[in-house]
């Protein structure tokens, strides 16, 4: 991946402070100005007649080589998202590279350069943040980078800097022409200006055009390493036996039949269970197979997804901390004509990611390295630094791709990698470890989407206008017990409420509260959060509104989005490119849903077919997608497919269910998600825009689920307020 191996933290015997030798100093995230270093000729390599670095550090962020590859610094995860291709478009466009001559590596863990600037001090992917916190800064590192080759070009041409023009990787003026290659060693020692042009946008060349992915090739051909793919010189492979109810605890462990399974080197206890270490991964599970193992219940969580419900049910008709109040919802439903109520339950969701979790963990008594898909390398540095008891920057996160994630990597306590640590800890570092989770592992092991229940109730005046909303939510809280928790106040978790907090229909008497229910389910964020379950409470139950007040729902919503021209862009775009108003006949249904999450804008139109039998296809969506300048339109346009496909799996069919605390599903066979052949057809329509670059991995999802309600509702006159649909409509 990597072709400086430098870029992961350095060599053991290399100081952490000096490893990077000359490295560029941002002086303000937000500015233009910073200076340029060359990652010269080691004097070491050349004493020993070892091969020079012909490798020219221009900055934090693009390295440039004698064989003409300019190399991106990645400083998020690749999990399929198109961040690799995305980030490197930023650069390539500033510097007038060609896009064939990119190549992308990932940074280390290192959030003193590489913090996400929406995370504070914090290195890290997720909240669809990405290409929106690096926009301007890799825009200023690749048009610094540009500007010392052109400077190193005027110098060796003696011509002035305004005299050369730069296309497609190569530096020209009158009859001298030379490839950034050629030029990077001397560009290297020339000190970056204090500003740099950027472009405007009406020159771009590669930003907005349909660029082949950086990361397509690798895996097409099976030379992609995912962490799953790693090894390393006499590596043991870790399983974890842990307790079957959330929050139990191990009682005693007889590990004798274990041992004698072939293969099997070591059984350890951790805080987390279990562990036992093979030579291969089956060795290691029929180890744990051969475990005889008693668990102490006495503080688990025994309640069963029946519980639950009634719990969630029963708290919906108590009051609970007030999160938006505007207007007088007392005085709107006394005086209405009609009350719309409804409740809405949404059961827990697992991320099901294609690559099961884990993690190589190689400890040593001055250094531990670490390799995983690693959604947030600066707090896992953290923790493992905790667990092995070394300083952080004697923690080396060698972050690799990852097959999907959906915000299971990011867990706040680090568990998979916590686990890795703890187990190369119990085993004193005698060999590399790596811990692998299996499919079962994963469904069981918690972090879910959590469990939400929302009532709602609509006052109808006596001339069919909306008055009143009355919204109460039921969840528990991602944030407390995480160092995030300081954003929970007053009772109320952001994260429960976003997407109905700002719903941005215009009504006078608007209320909304919330009940934050303790439990011992670990959960996570999981693909558009809140949004999962707020998006869809607030578009179903707006149909429903729209459908007593005699109105159409589409047109109802262009009534009350005063103020609000990117969702109304979205909204008009989408109706009209489904052909709103044309029937669809018996049987058909057209739905439509929008909503706005991490700053983007997104209208969704399904078209449902129902069977006499209550067979449910989706058949169309159209999807509509302001997400401001549409950095690289053909990654866009995946993320929504993707999107819409995985909400509509969890629409259609997926839910985690408990039984006295036990989870009921193990693997796809009962936790089945969307097969390619539901897959509707798809179409998305990308709003042109001048605004700053927002968020795509998620936004996508929030309106699949509610389109495809209200187009059920259209077709049969029913709608749908519990996830999943599977077998409400047989």
């Amino acid at each position: 991946m990597s072709k400086d191996s430098n870029i992961q933290g350095p060599s053991p015997s290399e100081s952490p402070d000096t490893s990077r030798r000359q490295f560029l100093k941002v002086t303000a995230l937000g500015s233009a100005g910073f200076m340029i270093g060359l990652a010269g000729p080691n004097p070491g390599a050349l004493a020993s007649g070892q091969a020079v670095d012909e490798t020219a550090v221009m900055n934090d962020f693009v390295k440039v080589s004698a064989n003409n590859t300019i190399t991106v610094v990645v400083k998020h995860l690749e999990k399929g998202q198109g961040v690799t291709t995305g980030l490197s478009a930023i650069v390539a466009e500033e510097m007038d590279a060609d896009w064939s001559q990119i190549d992308t590596e990932f940074a280390p863990a290192d959030a003193s350069r590489y913090r996400n600037l929406m995370f504070s001090t914090k290195q890290g992917t997720g909240g669809s943040t990405s290409l929106a916190n690096s926009w301007m800064q890799l825009r200023q590192a690749g048009a610094g980078a540009r500007a010392v080759l052109v400077a190193a070009a005027a110098k060796r041409w003696n011509v002035a800097t305004s005299a050369i023009s730069v296309k497609s990787g190569r530096v020209s003026s009158g009859d001298h022409s030379a490839s950034f290659g050629e030029l990077a060693a001397a560009a290297g020692e020339i000190e970056a200006p204090a500003e740099v042009s950027l472009k405007d946008p009406s020159d771009f060349q590669l930003i907005g055009t349909n660029l082949p992915r950086k990361d397509s090739p690798s895996k097409t051909d099976g030379s992609a390493q995912f962490g799953i793919d790693l090894t390393r010189p006499g590596m043991k492979i870790a399983v974890v036996a842990r307790p079957p109810k959330f929050g139990g605890q191990l009682k005693s462990v007889d590990s004798s039949k274990a041992l004698e399974v072939d293969g099997v080197s070591a059984v350890v206890e951790i805080p987390r269970g279990v562990a036992v270490l093979a030579d291969s991964y089956f060795s290691a599970l029929r180890g744990r197979d051969a475990l005889v193992l008693q668990w102490d219940d006495s503080n688990a969580e025994n309640r069963g997804t029946t519980e639950f419900e009634s719990e969630y049910t029963a708290l919906l008709n108590e009051k609970g901390s007030t999160s938006r109040n505007d207007g007088d919802i007392s005085k709107a439903f006394p005086t209405a004509a009609k009350v719309v109520d409804a409740q809405f339950m949404f059961p827990f969701l697992a991320h099901g990611a294609m690559e099961p979790l884990n993690c190589v963990i190689e400890l040593s008594p001055q250094r531990c390295e670490v390799w995983t898909g690693s959604q947030q390398p600066s707090v896992d540095q953290t923790r493992v630094a905790e667990i092995t008891g070394l300083d952080a920057k004697q923690i080396f996160i060698h972050t690799v791709i990852a097959g999907g994630s959906f915000g299971r990597r990011s867990p706040p306590d680090c568990d998979f990698i916590a686990e890795a640590a703890m187990i190369a800890v119990a085993v004193k570092g005698q060999y590399p470890v790596k811990l692998q989770w299996s499919r079962e592992d994963d469904m069981r092991g918690g972090r879910y989407r959590p469990m939400a229940a929302h009532r709602m109730r609509a006052a109808i005046s006596s001339n069919n206008e909306l008055i009143g909303w009355d919204q109460r939510v039921v969840s528990q809280s991602i944030l407390k017990g995480t160092t995030a928790e300081r954003f929970v106040r007053n009772g109320i978790d952001p994260t429960a409420i976003e997407g109905s907090q700002h719903l941005p229909y215009a009504i006078d008497n608007f209320h909304l509260d919330l009940h934050l229910v303790p439990s011992g389910v670990p959960i996570l964020w999981w693909r558009s959060v809140g949004h999962s379950h707020n998006a869809f409470a607030t578009e179903v139950f707006f149909d429903m509104a729209a459908n007593a007040c005699g109105k159409d729902p589409y047109e109802m919503r262009r009534d009350l989005l005063t103020g609000h021209d990117r969702l109304l862009g979205v909204l008009n775009l989408a109706a009209k490119a489904a052909d709103w108003s044309k029937p669809l006949g018996q049987g058909r249904g057209r739905g439509i849903a929008l909503h706005k999450s991490f700053n983007s804008y997104v209208a969704q139109v399904a078209e449902v077919s129902v069977s006499d039998k209550g067979e449910l296809a989706v058949d169309r969506v159209v999807c509509a997608i302001d997400c401001g300048l549409a950095v690289t339109p053909d990654v866009i346009r995946a993320q929504m497919e993707g999107s819409i496909g995985y909400g509509l799996s969890a629409a259609l069919r997926e839910q985690i269910t408990l039984t006295q605390g036990e989870v009921d599903q193990s693997n796809f066979h009962n936790y089945p998600p969307l097969r390619i052949s539901e897959m509707p057809d798809i179409e998305v329509h990308i709003v042109k825009s001048a605004e700053p670059p927002s968020g795509v991995g998620e936004p996508g999802l929030p309106p699949i689920a509610p389109a495809v309600a209200n187009a059920i509702g259209d077709a049969t006159g029913t709608y749908l307020t519990r996830l999943p649909f599977a077998d409400q409509l047989s």
